[in-house]
């Protein structure tokens, strides 16, 4: 399989540059990116011409004699090579982490785990610095030296590089590499970082690593001693050029889509923007159906659904996703009703009389709403309840933090007793038809209208709702409600949203005829939006299964 064919198509898989960067690095140090030259000097002649050169630094001095090691045997080598290649090892044809010396006040470069990059590049920066000031306690290197990270994460990330532009010629750096230096002339720095970078290397590595999570280490043994695919030196530098010109090809893909996928998410900014701007529900409904034809090439990504899930939600508390009904109740005798149902309450004893609600002013009104609805404070349709209890005393009861609730859809992900959750000291009861609503950062839109008795976090509130729970819930999860929440975290600075601030919160409140229709019509629509989502991921799944069997042919290729 010629590779560069099915670029496009391996790019647009899941992770797609990334796994299409790493099959042409898997493909380099097996032989098969490029094709082998007759004429070549086998590997095996290099590998003689290496062994000379290292017997005549010993003899001079330079190097210490090297362990004798183990030729790769066949049930360590994990692929076949080509005919002109051999299998060798680290230790045999490069020097590993060799020591400099120089004159206390050279001017070397120092190079910290920061500066080294994780592309094939093989990158990295440099800060000057004094040999006095770096030759103890930090890892030596040289120009031309490989170098590759060591210590989780970064050696998963890949980081590598080989050093070069050194002042002069030296330098030391963080203690968490591993250094090659190859012999000049047999073993080309490029080559070696290709393989620290193709993925056999790195997942077999990390099954190598030792020490505990967080702090693991790949031996240097490995690095020494895993077995290492050498190719003849002329290959070599073809396989590196052809490495090069594919990573630019993958880099001009990257770029494309990075271009498209921004300029997606303009165009589908620009066109959810037409429908808030919306002068009322028939207009919206044009614009939506004019929408709807291009849904399969506008809401391509999961962040592109979530936008549109959340323009839902704002054209319903803006009265422009269903048309009004003239005959409808209209929202002030709602409110009349509920204000009429708390005084009996309170005359009654069963709540406490709450305090006056500030009205709406029209400065604070952030569009018209249709005629028939009404501006009004939170705390004239809702009301913070619960009683804090002990939950071990109630182990079997139903219990709902902020991280069981899925953020911005209103959906509980996980129901679990106060015993499941580990839960210790005090919650708060709620009952069915309450809402809970987290109070707490970065958990603000998080909220869920629950169908049973149980407990709640003390970061949550139990909410009594005089109107349409369905619809206040809309409410609580549109962007009208949470720029006032951004709002009130920036003027309080505390973790927690009070209570006087939610009371204070601006809320929609349309006749409640209407709110019914609303919750219908919306219940549709994220209907809608779920099967894009489902359908992106089984398009998503197509495309990387597709990937798969691409990636394993060109691997499998002779």
């Amino acid at each position: 399989m010629e590779l560069i064919d099915h670029l496009d198509l391996l790019a647009t898989a899941p992770d797609g540059i990334k796994r299409l960067r790493g099959l042409i690095l898997e493909l380099a140090v097996r032989g098969k990116l490029v094709p082998q030259d007759p004429a070549d000097e086998p590997a095996s002649e290099l590998l003689k011409r290496i062994e000379v050169e290292k017997a005549r630094l010993v003899r001079e001095g330079k190097i210490r004699k090297a362990k004798a090691v183990e030729p790769v045997g066949e049930d360590e080598q994990p692929f076949d090579l080509p005919e002109s290649w051999c299998w060798a090892r680290l230790s045999e044809i490069a020097l590993l982490n060799p020591r400099n010396d120089a004159n206390d006040e050279t001017e070397v470069s120092f190079v910290p785990m920061a500066m080294i990059a994780t592309s094939f590049d093989g990158k990295h920066e440099q800060e000057p610095r004094k040999w006095k000031e770096v030759k103890q306690g930090f890892t030596h290197f040289a120009e031309g030296d490989v170098g590759v990270a060591k210590i989780t994460p970064c050696f998963e990330n890949s980081k590598a590089c080989v050093f070069s532009g050194l002042h002069s010629g030296i330098g030391a750096g963080t203690t968490e590499l591993h250094i090659v230096r190859p012999i000049p002339g047999t073993l080309l720095p490029r080559y070696v970082l290709a393989y620290f970078k193709a993925p056999m290397f790195l997942l077999v590595g990390e099954t190598r690593m030792t020490g505990t999570a967080g702090q693991k280490r790949l031996p240097r043994d490995f690095v020494e001693l895993n077995p290492f695919p050498l190719p003849p030196l002329p290959e070599q530098h073809r396989i590196v050029a052809r490495v090069d010109e594919l990573m630019a090809l993958c880099d001009r893909l990257e770029a494309e889509q990075t271009d498209a996928s921004e300029a997606r998410a303009r165009l589908v900014d620009a066109l959810l923007a037409t429908l808030t701007a919306s002068r009322d529900a028939a207009e919206c409904a044009a614009n939506w159906q004019r929408l709807s034809t291009h849904f399969d090439t506008l809401f391509t990504t999961e962040a592109s659904i979530t936008a549109l899930k959340q323009t839902v939600l704002q054209l319903a508390v803006m009265g422009r996703l269903v048309p009004q009904d003239p005959t409808d109740e209209p929202a002030s005798e709602l409110l009349k009703r509920t204000e009429a149902e708390k005084a009996r309450l309170v005359k009654e004893g069963r709540i406490h009389k709450s305090k006056a609600v500030e009205a709406v002013g029209e400065d604070e009104r952030p569009f018209e709403v249709p005629a028939g609805w009404e501006w009004g404070r939170f705390a004239q349709v809702a009301k913070v309840g619960g009683r804090l209890v002990d939950a071990t005393q109630f182990p079997d009861r139903l219990q709902v933090a902020p991280d069981c609730i899925e953020k911005g859809t209103g959906r509980l992900t996980e129901k679990r007793t106060v015993a499941q959750a580990g839960v210790r000291g005090p919650n708060q009861q709620f009952r069915a038809g309450q809402l809970l609503y987290s109070k707490i950062r970065p958990s603000l839109s998080k909220a869920v209208l629950v169908d049973f008795d149980g407990l709640c976090s003390a970061d949550m509130y139990p909410l009594d709702v005089h109107i349409e729970p369905r619809f206040m819930l809309l409410q609580i999860l549109s962007e009208v409600f949470l720029n006032q929440v951004r709002i009130a975290e920036n003027r309080v600075k505390m973790p927690k949203l009070n209570q006087e601030s939610l009371n204070a919160f601006l809320v929609c409140i349309p006749p409640l005829l209407e709110q019914h229709r609303i919750v219908a019509k919306v219940d549709e629509l994220m209907a809608l939006c779920d099967r894009l989502k489902a359908y992106l991921a089984t398009a998503r799944d197509h495309r990387a299964r597709l990937a798969d069997t691409l990636v394993q042919a060109a691997l499998e290729a002779a």
